[in-house]
């Protein structure tokens, strides 16, 4: 019996080590690449290498965002769960309560879940980290999980936008120029041990990531402070839902600055909402009211369709036309061109824009940006609303005049106003100055883009004067600098509420620009639903006006006309010390007066330009349709076409100045 037993024991050995043996050898042999397959991605692995994202600068080589190198620390759970004997919960616990300063139960807590892998710490800072460098327990990892930091926190947010949770570009630069900020990812190939630690990284095997270009940006950090804090302080005064600001080259076409109020911190961008995030500069169309009214007068002047100096009747303030009155702030009984600008009045503009047809009217327009991109790339841009002269009713052209039945973005408006003054070129804006490699090198450089030309040098130089009319003398006298000579338009639209215009809701806009002769900054104010007053002279222009006297008192040599700049147009006529009878005497004696340019056009003979002042001698040439070139600044001394000569199409006239002293004035 025992010798059965034994037998049968002795069987079951053998069997069981024949199906060992069998075991072993379809391990080892016949299932061998398979086995080491697996045990190689157990402890083998490859990890990406995320890239460092490029850095945005401003003109001035300020850094306007950056990157924190930070580490976020995660639990596997099972890991943690198979070592329990070594107690890895209670050794991190314990140790993450030292270093953070939280609870020990509050890291023990997080790790009783369902969860395969728990985050205790996210974006901890290189110093923390340091902490725990040393530190080692079963389950314990730790994943980059670099910050992108805003240093200034709200300024610039609508330019800039900001990275999501996966450090993708969101809005603003940081989406537009995605791609060249975020890098190229690089991959490793790791080992690690039964614990999940790394022990060995195959450097040969390693494809090191690539750092995303640096951005430099058109943006000038101390502009966009003044804009930012001057829109805040103007909205609080004014009231108002929100307010719009750009800075811009008018010669370039470059943003200076842009900023929407109100506005969010990239930082902590989840903790806004989309209205703030929205950049209403570009995604955000109203009618522009008065301030349109300098793009149709430049077109009839381009068109030699109106004369500064001939006067309209512009009906005391209230004009049927087809069946719908016009109206004016002022009850005039006339008002000449210039004046229908000074005083912004609807009547005279729309009597005016009957004399161009609805093509040419409309290719004027068009021509300006509107109904169209501006290609500034922002994210969520509109174009507009411009109807084709197809679809146009009868009054459709009289309300365009004023700035009614059309739609703009303010960034529209500003590029249009820039190729008012700049000498009638239309140029794309831009925020991007150049794209630099991490060595210094120069990948790309961005100069300006002409688009077109819009009106001609000579119409651009008129409207440069007109709009500082409007400021000397008009409904933009509050924005008036002492130091420097600014020009631009006031404007003001009601607001459609509901499918009709409201008669409490209005947009309250100026666009200004200094200084007249050489314009080198060109500003748009724009006030949604202001409570203290409502009219663009009243709110936006003084707004304006606290920006331009900032930024102009900061740098006041950098808007100091050169007397030497042959492109120089001075004007002090009206500047010059009124409380001294002497000076008057003098200046009166020697000031002339024109005759009536209807009467000069009438005789067709070239007038005396000698001894006035520039401004008014080239006023007259550009009435009478004659070209012009002017050297030095003052007043004009001599003129290469003679007075009394015949006049003919295509003559250019060439005007010498120079400033003339009388008993110690300086008389222009």
């Amino acid at each position: 019996m025992n010798n059965g037993r034994v037998l049968l024991i002795s069987v079951f050995v053998v069997l069981f080590f024949f199906v060992l043996v069998f075991k072993l050898f379809n391990v080892q042999i016949l299932e061998h690449e398979e086995y080491t397959y697996k045990a190689q991605r157990q402890q083998m692995s490859t990890e990406k290498i995320r890239p460092e994202r490029g850095l945005i600068f401003d003109r001035n080589n300020l850094l306007l965002v950056y990157n924190k190198n930070d580490v976020s620390f995660y639990v596997d759970i099972r890991m943690a769960e198979k070592n329990r004997k070594y107690k890895p919960k209670e050794k991190i616990a314990e140790k993450f309560s030292e270093v953070f300063g939280k609870s020990k139960s509050h890291y023990l807590n997080l790790m009783q879940t369902s969860k395969k892998h728990i985050c205790l710490e996210e974006k901890v800072s290189s110093e923390k980290t340091l902490l725990l460098k040393n530190f080692r327990v079963a389950g314990l990892y730790a994943v980059d999980d670099p910050t992108r930091v805003y240093p200034y926190n709200n300024l610039t947010s609508h330019i800039l936008g900001y990275v999501n949770t996966e450090y993708a570009g969101t809005n603003g630069i940081e989406r537009v120029y995605d791609k060249l900020l975020k890098g190229e990812e690089g991959i490793r190939l790791v080992e690690k041990n039964a614990l999940g630690e790394t022990i060995i990284v195959a450097e040969k095997d390693t494809k090191p990531a690539l750092p995303g270009d640096n951005l430099y940006l058109t943006i000038n950090k101390s502009y966009q402070s003044v804009l930012e804090e001057e829109l805040d302080s103007g909205l609080n005064y004014y009231g108002g839902t929100s307010a719009v600001g750009i800075i811009m080259d008018p010669n370039t076409g470059e943003i200076l600055a842009l900023a929407n109020k109100k506005d969010f911190d990239p930082n902590l961008y989840w903790q806004s909402n989309d209205e703030n995030r929205r950049n209403r500069s570009v995604t955000d169309t109203y009618e522009p009211g008065s301030t349109f009214k300098s793009i149709t007068i430049a077109s009839l002047l381009d068109q030699n369709l109106c004369r500064l100096d001939e006067t309209l009747n512009v009906e005391n303030g209230r004009f049927k036309f087809k069946n719908v009155y016009i109206r004016d702030t002022h009850n005039r009984d006339r008002l000449s061109v210039k004046d229908i600008i000074v005083e912004s009045s609807n009547i005279g503009i729309s009597k005016l824009v009957q004399r161009i047809d609805n093509e040419t009217y409309y290719k004027y327009v068009r021509g300006f940006g509107f109904g169209n991109y501006t290609a500034s790339k922002l994210p969520g841009e509109a174009n507009g609303t411009l109807k084709k002269p197809n679809d146009w009713t009868s009054l459709t052209k009289t309300f365009i005049s004023f700035g009614y039945e059309i739609s703009v973005t303010p960034l529209q408006l500003i590029s249009a106003y820039s190729a008012l003054i700049n000498g009638g070129i239309l140029y794309e804006p831009s925020l991007v100055k150049k794209q630099i490699k991490r060595n210094g090198i120069v990948v790309n450089e961005f100069p300006p883009i002409q688009i077109r030309r819009v009106i001609s040098k000579e119409t651009s130089a008129v409207l440069r004067e007109l709009l500082a009319s409007v400021v000397e003398d008009g409904t933009g006298k509050n924005a008036k600098i002492e130091s420097v000579r600014v020009g631009g338009k006031t404007g003001t639209s009601q607001k459609l509420v509901d499918g009709s215009y409201s008669k409490a809701e209005y947009n309250s806009s100026f666009v200004g620009f200094f200084p007249v002769e050489n314009p080198k900054v060109v500003c748009l104010i724009l006030v949604n639903s202001p409570t203290v007053g409502r009219y663009g002279g009243a709110v936006a222009a003084p707004i304006f006006k606290q920006i331009a006297q900032r930024i102009i008192d900061a740098d006041i040599n950098k808007f100091r006309i050169d007397d030497n700049n042959e492109s120089y147009i001075k004007y002090a006529v009206n500047d010059v010390d009124d409380q001294s009878e002497i000076k008057k005497k003098h200046i009166n004696n020697f000031v002339k007066s024109f005759e009536p340019a209807k009467s000069i056009i009438q005789k067709k003979v070239m007038p005396d330009l000698k001894n006035h002042s520039l401004r008014d001698g080239i006023v007259l040439l550009t009435q009478l349709g004659i070209k012009y070139e002017v050297k030095g600044s003052g007043r004009i001394v001599s003129q290469s076409i003679e007075p009394g000569a015949t006049l003919k199409n295509g003559l250019k006239c060439r005007l010498e100045c120079e400033e003339i002293t009388v008993n110690g004035t300086t008389v222009y």
